[in-house]
């Protein structure tokens, strides 16, 4: 079964505690209802630098990515399924779904 990857994209801060609580409540129900679907369920990113081919370093993202889950399902079609659950997109969020690629590394 191949896995997937949901990249979170942009997204509205809570503006109160009690508005990041209900979030992370719904978010919690999402990955719960997702079962034993979810490999990985929540990886956020923080302190986000880009570095470009000349070596230049600048703080920030480009795509604005800010974390992600992996999952597994049977095709993309049952992964985006899956993502249109997510509560992140009812602060305005994107998501993108992904297929991992798995690539041996044997010699």
């Amino acid at each position: 079964m191949p896995n997937f990857v949901i990249s979170y994209l942009g997204g509205d801060h809570p503006k109160t505690p009690e508005e990041g609580q209900k979030h992370m409540a719904d978010y919690q129900q999402w990955l719960g209802a997702l079962g034993d679907a979810v490999i990985s369920p929540a990886n956020p990113f923080k302190d986000t630098h880009v570095v470009t081919p000349d070596g230049a370093v600048s703080k920030g993202s480009q795509t604005h990515m800010s974390g992600y889950t992996m999952v597994k399902a049977d095709t993309i079609e049952e992964a985006i399924k899956m993502a249109q659950d997510c509560p992140f997109l009812k602060i305005n969020g994107t998501l993108e779904v992904s297929e991992q690629v798995q690539m041996s590394m044997d010699k």
